[in-house]
């Protein structure tokens, strides 16, 4: 099946990111050295680093923001990428969403406060197909959608129901996760996996689902991460799994040995900023496999847009076009596996 377009659904927001100079205690004071105001969350994210990266297919947007400021300013974004905004919605009954994101500059550690707002009211009903011409969903992120989060109907909650009509349009689907508690991100997404094709997330979140320790002391197992992965596609995942962490990634598919891949060997004092560089690796690993492209030059792209975006303050307008991605990661050179990151 050739592939004709892509959503991007779930989670629209503002990110409010601010750099500052060490983590306070209580009742004590933090400068902010640094702050931007910038369009978020893994739906969007997803859809402008496709367009940053160069995707030639229709992109579009479902989702709910608030009629407010921060949801005007959303919607421009998305007329500036060129994406299809027609089903993402407006609702006066709540602000649309933010993430005040604090970065402390002594170590690179990031400290999120959410608002869910207009993100509460986000419903299964939001989400029509049946005239769609796409042939690919990204939907993101289960946790913070109140309304998603509950039981919808006979289903575990409203994300299964999303993921059920899209694979009954003819959809492809994808998830993107968001580290919660273990015991409730595994709650909100085993029911999910049976209903996708493949599931793009960190290490951490891969051993939360699969009940296995991936990482102890701070570091990331690989042999762990090797068999959550695999566990991953027992529980139900169709064709692909990909766990990411500073060292690599891990990738399963059926009928094949979790493959190791390791990233690009970026020099720790060029890393500005952290944040979006997950979004930034599904993205360029979706980005090849769309194109279909092999999967280790689709994990080729996806490690150097990661590199990238890390040096850059941006959620979401780090990346440059895909040779330009590959272009740095070949300068720089990969990691081996075990390597520090």
């Amino acid at each position: 099946m050739s592939e004709t377009g892509v959503i991007c659904g779930g989670c629209y927001l503002v990110d409010r990111a601010k750099l500052v100079g060490h983590w306070p205690e209580e009742e004590t004071l933090a400068v902010i050295s640094e702050e931007t105001l910038q369009s978020g969350g893994p739906g969007l994210n997803l859809a402008i680093n496709f367009k940053r990266l160069g995707l030639d297919l229709p992109v579009s947007a479902i989702g709910l923001v608030g009629d407010d400021h921060d949801g005007a300013y959303i919607r421009e974004v998305c007329g500036r990428y060129g994406l299809d905004a027609s089903a993402l919605g407006v609702t006066r009954d709540a602000r649309t969403s933010y993430t005040d994101a604090f970065v402390n500059t002594q170590n690179g550690k990031r400290t999120f406060f959410h608002c869910q707002g207009a993100n509460a009211l986000l419903t299964p009903d939001h989400f029509d197909f049946s005239q769609t011409s796409a042939s690919f969903l990204h939907l993101g992120a289960p946790g913070i959608h109140e309304t998603l989060d509950a039981p919808c109907g006979e289903d575990a909650n409203g994300w299964v129901t999303i993921l059920k009509k899209a694979r009954k349009a003819g959809l492809k689907t994808n998830m993107e996760c968001i580290s919660l508690p273990p015991d409730q991100l595994a709650g909100l997404c085993r029911p999910c996996l049976p209903h996708l094709d493949s599931l793009v997330i960190n290490d951490h979140e891969a051993g939360a689902l699969a009940g296995v320790a991936t990482v102890t002391g701070g570091r990331t197992n690989i042999h762990a991460v090797k068999e959550a992965v695999a566990k991953l596609l027992s529980m139900g995942v169709k064709t692909l799994v990909a766990a990411h962490f500073p060292m690599g990634c891990v990738i399963a598919r059926p009928g094949e040995a979790p493959r190791f891949s390791p990233s690009v060997n970026v020099l720790p004092g060029a890393i500005v900023c952290s944040v979006g560089a997950g979004d930034a690796f599904a993205s360029g690993l979706h980005f090849g496999l769309l194109q279909g492209w092999p999967l280790e030059r689709a994990a080729t792209l996806a490690h150097a847009a990661a590199a990238m975006c890390l040096l850059s303050f941006s959620t979401n307008e780090a990346l440059n076009p895909a040779a330009e991605c590959l272009a740095l990661a070949e300068k720089w050179g990969f990691r081996k596996e075990g390597d520090d990151a």
